[in-house]
């Protein structure tokens, strides 16, 4: 009877069982060391299906790079209320951020460990994912400028090494934080909020930190 079931599933809904599948074995054994068969004995599947749907073994991890990415994207933009201030909007972002890459630690791990270790086209991948997530947290730090009654053509380098640092900080926080299974999603977008946010407050409020007059340090 499960035979005639998997036969009769719609392409779709099948492929995206093998995606599932296929996520979870590279999220927890690495690109190098998952099979086709592991893949397919867990999707429920004949291994030439998995190769009749997905093509190869690199078809099928770009596919899994491009679906987790895609929907990590989603999670962060659609827990973000555009009315709401600009500390609410990163707050929430953040929490939206933790909340998935907790619910999805597979994906998590395919995403920022095994595709950026695997080289092309994979690497490629996730650096337009992480592009598209700077973009966005620019624009929150831009918003927050004009929220401070500055001017908001802050230069691009400061805003963009901002949104760069902060991006950074919260894929490292999420590893740290989905090793630590007594950290939840709020504590650690709380976490970083206390890190970044009274440094970004003081920026917008004209009170940005300058290192000190060193002559005897190496300029640059």
């Amino acid at each position: 009877m499960g035979a005639v079931k998997t036969k009769r599933m719609p392409r779709a809904v099948r492929e995206q069982q093998m995606l599932d599948a296929a996520v979870r074995t590279f999220g927890r054994r690495g690109y190098m060391a998952a099979s086709m068969d592991e893949i397919a004995e867990l999707a429920g599947v004949s291994k030439p299906l998995v190769y009749l749907y997905l093509n190869s073994k690199e078809d099928l991890f770009t596919a899994c790079i491009r679906r987790e990415a895609a929907a990590l994207v989603v999670a962060v933009r659609s827990g973000v209320r555009t009315e709401l201030p600009a500390d609410r909007q990163l707050w929430d972002g953040l929490r939206a951020f933790f909340a998935h890459t907790s619910h999805y630690p597979d994906a998590w791990s395919v995403l920022h460990l095994q595709a950026r270790t695997h080289g092309e086209p994979f690497a490629s991948e996730v650096a337009a994912m992480r592009a598209e997530i700077v973009e966005f947290v620019t624009q929150l730090i831009l918003v927050a400028a004009r929220e401070a009654h500055r001017d908001p053509d802050l230069p691009e380098s400061e805003v963009g090494g901002l949104a760069e640092a902060l991006v950074g900080a919260a894929e490292s926080l999420a590893d740290w934080a989905n090793a630590t299974p007594t950290v939840t999603a709020r504590e650690a977008a709380a976490t970083l909020m206390n890190f970044a946010w009274a440094g970004l407050g003081n920026l917008m409020d004209g009170r940005p930190w300058s290192p000190p007059d060193a002559p005897h340090e190496a300029s640059g």
